[in-house]
């Protein structure tokens, strides 16, 4: 069954045109057909028919007109199965189909999609056409009325916009002819159309044809002054100057897209590597047909990375789409290479997808993340991979975009599937003089030729160990060579139990020899690094590590970074190279005690666990007495957090540190529960709902392993969250089960109720508001029992919302000033800007819009105040409803406009839905 609505009104079925009665009863369906599966108003129908002069008779005939349609809907099940009806709700009738039956709803639904950034190129391109190009005229024809001339008006805006933006995309795929053949036919319907008038110009002159593009600017601006006395807008006037003196912009994307660029910054002094480079040139040329990745593969400190990246950014310009990066650290000495689906979640953060709007299962990922790359030129450089199944998710599925994977591994598994292998071998003399005399200088290697060569070869050619050296011979620039190599080669001896039938053992002489010119302090605390999660540290971080106070900190950081034995990457954050942090490791185990080390490692855990907690304190001061935290060991130190911008940024500062410290082990199962539930709160509110559910399952371990209910309880509680929020209901239900079944036999009160005040979340988004209700209930029993009023007030809100949605406001409202009244008292200012939301909504049903504006509107002050996003957001939402409905469009636009700001700066997947609401308040 079809509803054509484009020409004439017409019903279908198998193809069929069928008699839908007289003009009028036609006009009724396109009306219903319009809107299908949303209510229409008997008012609405009778005005979009008959208009502002509607006859006393209209209600009537109308109902004689829905009643023929619906004969019609059964006549059409008996013959043909073909499913259609018309039944009316409370709100009103609902043509109840597919919309994707009504031929103008399929045409919107295809300018949207093809509207949408994150699909490829190709899959926009072809909804666009779909929607443009593939309709036999305007819709509605033969109805008369505002209503008619409303819909074919936002058609013809919908249509023009929707081909501009195909044009646009055809440009960016180098199509320029396909857009001169197809728009300039449609440039006749729209004569005064400058931004297609600007893209046919654009597209001439992309197809060589510059003079052609300049006559029809002459033209257009002669049509322009005929028609209505005006010169070319600024957009036609410019790019009419920019042809004149050959400077044409790039053509305007049809939306902002971000150009991922994470390449990391290249080797100072890089030499050699001519063939690799060549091979690399080779696999990436345009018309290379089979798969284009290249595997990196070489000892440790080879230089595959410095090659790798070297090579990017002299070819960076040649993927117009961007470069995207990642270290995998498949060989990082801690033994915590970066899981995959991590990188994956990273790339398509890159690419524009929010961590709001991440599929949830990661096959879904790996799809969306192929149909974005399927369209795209992109570099994408995997480095440090352990081994093929860390990188085969990060492939793109089509040849246009380029993979450069290093590895100490030879990955004989992407070899075998295609891969171009590329073994990265040390340097030979020739290379490894050139990058001395870069980096100490001519003149000194010209000077001490047999003392270079000495170097050379003590450091294996090793690129790596070359630097360092170079790096000491640099900062030393009084010490004869002759001298250095002389130091280098008694370090060697005295660490000849390191050395191994791997090249890059001799880098441990360089190491060594750095390390042992070490004050004893700062020797201890590069130890002490092999002991840290990565993937960087900061300044205080560092210090408890250490057990010493910042200030010293700074001073030892300073002095290893001088050595080259660490980077400062960012102010007050050091990173140390993967080879130097396993240097680092055999040596804190070789030179600590067992106890030692874990004294080190108590102490950087407490540091990032206080930390967290103060942190979390400001993201939602608490209301009633903080749990119990194990107490800061000796010699460590929290960050001092004194605001709440303070607090966001730390949290963001350290998020992947924080994800890989919660990972401690089963040893440090305390600290890490106590970091895990620190973190839950600021991941919750970001957005970061996957990394949440990790962090909470290793937080459920932990408490499972201490024997501790009440922990298991906190983490099962808030997993159901996770699980709400990705829509896997039975998922929650289990755990909100398990959480309540072990806050009871921990005889923990407040716990049960903060569960049946989430099992009343869940049942609320699942549609049962009567059991909602019922465990609202329960949660506010409970929590005056334990005597916990910041928990009754939550509760008693949520008694007083879901009776609202049960229709008894007055009762509704009651509940709710009660939970306001206890909010007062505590100062909970953001829960009562909850309270005064459904407040707020309850007036509103009772017909007063007056209070329920004022209501929303003080709701909105302190959830604003206070940071509150979500519930400000929420309130612009309920504020722009309200104005809508009250006529005044402008407030509405403006109160939506404020929500979908905030909602997308959480990533939040409501921003679609708000911003198609937008939409349709400014097509209004």
């Amino acid at each position: 069954m079809e509803f054509v609505l484009f020409g004439e009104v017409q019903l279908r079925v198998a193809g069929r045109p069928l008699d839908i009665g007289t003009p009028r009863q036609q006009a009724v369906l396109a009306v219903v057909a319009a809107e299908a599966g949303r209510p229409v108003s008997l008012e609405t129908i009778i005005n979009r028919v008959w208009g502002d002069d509607s006859p006393p008779e209209a209600r009537n005939v109308l109902y004689s007109h829905i009643s023929r349609i619906r004969r019609l809907f059964k006549e059409i099940a008996d013959s043909s199965g073909e499913i259609a009806e018309l039944p009316r709700r409370t709100a009103g009738y609902v043509l109840e189909i597919d919309p994707d039956d009504v031929d103008l709803l399929r045409f919107e639904r295809l300018v949207d999609r093809g509207n949408d950034p994150l699909l490829s190129d190709a899959d926009r391109v072809a909804a666009l056409a779909e929607a443009v190009f593939g309709r036999p005229g305007a819709p509605l024809a033969g109805i008369q009325g505002d209503w008619a001339d409303q819909v074919r008006a936002t058609w013809h805006r919908r249509r023009l916009d929707a081909a501009v933006r195909w044009g646009e995309l055809e440009l960016r795929r180098a199509h320029p002819d396909a857009v001169i053949d197809v728009l300039s036919g449609l440039a006749g319907e729209y004569p005064l159309a400058e931004p297609l008038e600007a893209l046919l110009m654009r597209a001439l002159h992309a197809a060589g044809r510059p003079a052609e593009a300049l006559d029809r600017y002459d033209v257009v601006r002669k049509r322009l002054a005929e028609a209505l006395g005006t010169d070319p807008g600024p957009e036609l006037r410019a790019l009419h100057r920019a042809m004149l003196r050959d400077e044409l912009p790039a053509a305007p994307r049809s939306a902002p897209v971000t150009t991922p660029a994470q390449l990391p910054p290249g080797t100072p002094g890089f030499v050699g590597r001519e063939t690799a480079l060549r091979h690399l040139d080779w696999v990436s040329d345009e018309q290379f047909p089979a798969t284009r990745v290249v595997v990196l593969s070489g000892t440790a400190g080879v230089g595959k990375t410095a090659l790798a990246v070297h090579w990017a950014h002299t070819v960076a310009a040649g993927f117009p789409d961007g470069q995207l990066y990642v270290n995998l650290r498949g060989f990082d000495p801690t033994g915590s290479p970066v899981d995959p689906a991590e990188a994956l979640r990273g790339f398509l953060e890159a690419l524009d997808v929010p961590g709001g709007r991440l599929p949830t299962t990661l096959e879904a990922q790996a799809g969306r993340y192929r149909s974005l790359l399927a369209q795209r030129r992109v570099l994408i450089v995997l480095d440090n991979a352990r081994d093929a199944e860390q990188v085969r998710l990060l492939l793109p599925g089509a040849p246009g975009s380029v993979v450069v994977v290093t590895s100490r591994d030879r990955l004989a598994g992407l070899v075998v599937a295609g891969a171009h292998p590329l073994t990265v071998d040390l340097l030979d003399d020739a290379e490894a003089r050139v990058m001395l005399r870069r980096r100490i200088g001519a003149g000194r290697v010209a000077a001490e030729p047999e003392a270079v060569d000495e170097i050379i070869g003590l450091c294996a050619r090793l690129p790596l160990a070359l630097a360092v050296a170079a790096a000491r011979a640099a900062t030393h620039p009084a010490f004869s060579l002759a001298a250095l190599a002389g130091q280098l080669r008694d370090a060697r001896d005295v660490l000849d139990e390191l050395s191994g039938t791997d090249p890059a053992t001799d880098a441990r002489a360089v190491f060594s020899w750095s390390y042992l010119r070490l004050d004893p302090a700062a020797a201890r605390l590069f130890r002490l690094f092999g002991l840290h999660s990565g993937p960087d540290v900061g300044t205080r971080a560092a210090a408890s590590l250490a057990g010493v106070a910042a200030g010293k900190a700074r001073q030892i950081l300073s002095e290893l970074a001088h050595a080259h034995l660490i980077t400062e990457h960012a102010p007050g954050r050091y990173t140390v190279h993967d080879l130097l942090r396993a240097y680092a490791t055999e040596l804190v185990q070789e030179t600590e005690s067992a106890a030692e080390r874990e004294e080190a490692a108590h102490r950087v855990l407490g540091h990032y666990a206080h930390t967290a907690y103060h942190a979390d304190g400001f993201l939602d001061p608490r209301l009633e007495v903080p749990p119990e935290l194990t107490p800061l060991p000796a010699g460590a130190e929290s960050e001092r957090i004194t605001d709440r911008r303070q607090a966001v940024a730390w949290f963001e500062a350290e998020h992947r540190v924080l994800l890989l410290a919660v990972h401690a082990g089963a040893a440090f199962d305390t600290r890490a529960w106590d970091l895990a539930r620190s973190m839950q709160r600021f991941l919750s509110m970001q957005g970061l709902w996957h990394d949440e559910r990790d962090v909470l399952t290793v937080a459920a371990a932990a408490a499972r392993r201490l024997g501790d209910e009440r922990k298991q309880a906190f983490a099962h509680l808030h997993l159901a969250g996770t699980h709400v929020r990705f829509g896997r209901h039975t998922e929650a239900h289990d755990d909100l089960r398990t959480a309540l079944t072990l806050s009871r036999a921990a005889g923990d009160v407040v716990g049960q109720a903060y569960a049946h005040r989430q099992f009343a979340w869940l049942l609320d988004r699942q549609g049962a508001v009567t059991d909602a209700l019922a465990h609202a209930e329960q949660a506010l029993e409970l929590f005056r029992a334990a005597e916990h009023r910041a928990g009754q007030a939550t509760a008693l809100n949520a008694v007083g919302w879901f009776r609202t949605l049960l229709g008894e406001h007055e009762v509704a409202i009651g509940f709710c000033q009660q939970a306001l009244d206890l909010q007062t008292q505590l100062a909970d200012q953001m829960g009562a800007a909850q309270s005064w939301h459904s407040i707020g909504y309850a007036h509103k049903q009772l017909g007063d819009p007056g209070r329920a504006l004022t209501c929303y509107e003080t709701g909105l002050n302190l959830a604003h105040r206070n940071g509150n996003l979500m519930t400000e957001a929420r309130l612009h939402i309920e504020i722009a409803n309200l104005h809508q409905e009250l006529g005044d469009v402008d407030a509405a636009r403006s109160g939506r406009q404020r929500a979908h700001d905030i909602l997308a700066h959480l990533a939040h997947p409501d921003a679609d839905e708000v911003r198609t609401r937008l939409s349709e308040v400014n097509s209004d």
